[in-house]
């Protein structure tokens, strides 16, 4: 689907990245039975080390060490909310490149946000991951890595997964195809399709790829702005890809998969939140969708390098209860982890003095 630019610092077989028939055929090619291909399988998405894998022998091991690829992403920092014990990761990678996860808990259970690049191309102007571009694409055990490096260090299930952090998964589709496949193997962790959403800035093509797939996942879309102006100056995107065009995907994805599409809309001062910008956004939804969707509401993270302010929860109170006066279903987003900088990009922004100046998106 996209142009793949992923680290290949290490030429092995990425067995983590491999399906349960493909790391039957790969451990049956080094000698072992079929059937420790499965044991396998279950301790990688565990997160489990090597060493931990008690049911394997030594010699096995050996052989993965020397003939396969097996790294999860290391925990290099740690912040613990102490409003709500959401936990903010700083993953590095194989390559030195770094990754943010959050692990929130809700009553219905945990939910894990994780990236899908280092970086972002996609130039949103509210976004600290995009402030330096991409530098490459995560494989699929890299993504995958993110959930089971979490359920380790947590001992906890992870029950949900948004892919809302940094990177656009659009952007990285065959490998985040794949890694939804695997992290919904329930022979792995087991975690439902339909527990996984997928946010996307608006890329029409993938949104159209997605549809065709099969996966019960949720779909949520930045839109941010209710008119082709303001969200060209926002989102990029918007210039290749403008809402109307965006809109008429989200309706063919619902029609394909019955699934209700999700809207983010993050409330920036004097951009998006007045009174009149509610109206256009309520008429925008009734008109351009025509099928069950729903609103969220989000409080700016505010990022020094942006410049934008959030337009604050009185504004948003007010924002919301418009789009309910004219009939769409909106509600403002709990904020978690607000004293850790839980919104993704800020922590690898300040790693090492920031990644190296990566790749744009041409819009």
């Amino acid at each position: 689907m996209t142009e793949e630019k992923t680290n290949t610092a290490n030429a092995l077989p990425d067995i983590m990245s491999m399906t349960r028939e493909e790391l039957k055929e790969f451990v049956v090619s080094i000698g072992e039975k079929g059937f420790r291909a499965e044991q396998l399988f279950r301790w990688m998405h565990k997160g489990a080390p090597y060493e931990e894998m008690t049911n394997l022998s030594a010699a096995f091991i050996q052989k993965l060490k020397e003939c396969a690829q097996y790294r999860l992403p290391i925990i290099e920092q740690k912040l613990v909310s102490r409003e709500d014990g959401t936990i903010k990761y700083l993953m590095s990678l194989v390559d030195g490149e770094c990754v943010e996860s959050v692990f929130m808990r809700y009553e219905h259970g945990n939910t894990l946000c994780i990236s899908s690049q280092a970086g972002c191309r996609m130039g949103c102007k509210f976004c600290a991951s995009t402030l330096n571009g991409r530098v490459r694409n995560l494989t699929p055990s890299e993504i995958l890595g993110q959930v089971s490096a979490a359920t380790h260090d947590t001992g906890e299930r992870v029950d949900g997964i948004v892919m809302m952090g940094i990177g656009e998964p659009l952007d990285n589709y065959d490998n985040v195809i794949r890694f939804l496949h695997l992290v919904s193997d329930e022979k792995g962790l087991g975690i439902g399709l339909r527990h996984i959403s997928l946010s996307t800035c608006g890329v029409v093509p993938g949104i159209y790829a997605l549809a065709k797939e099969g996966l019960p996942v949720t779909l949520s879309v930045s839109l941010h702005a209710s008119r082709d102006d303001v969200r060209s100056e926002l989102m990029p995107i918007n210039r290749k890809y403008p809402i109307a065009e965006l809109l008429a995907a989200c309706r063919h994805y619902f029609n394909e998969t019955g699934r209700r599409v999700s809207f983010e809309y993050t409330l920036i001062e004097g951009k998006n939140d007045g009174e009149a910008d509610a109206v256009s956004l309520a008429k925008v939804m009734k008109n351009g969708m025509r099928c069950p969707c729903h609103v969220n509401l989000i409080m700016l993270n505010e990022v020094k390098e942006t410049g934008l302010r959030s337009a604050g929860r009185r504004n948003a109170m007010r924002f919301a209860e418009v789009l309910k006066k004219n009939g769409v279903n909106a509600t403002i987003r709990r904020k978690l982890g607000g004293d850790i900088e839980a919104s993704c990009g800020q922590l690898r922004l300040r790693a090492k003095g920031g990644p190296q100046k990566g790749e744009t998106e041409d819009c």
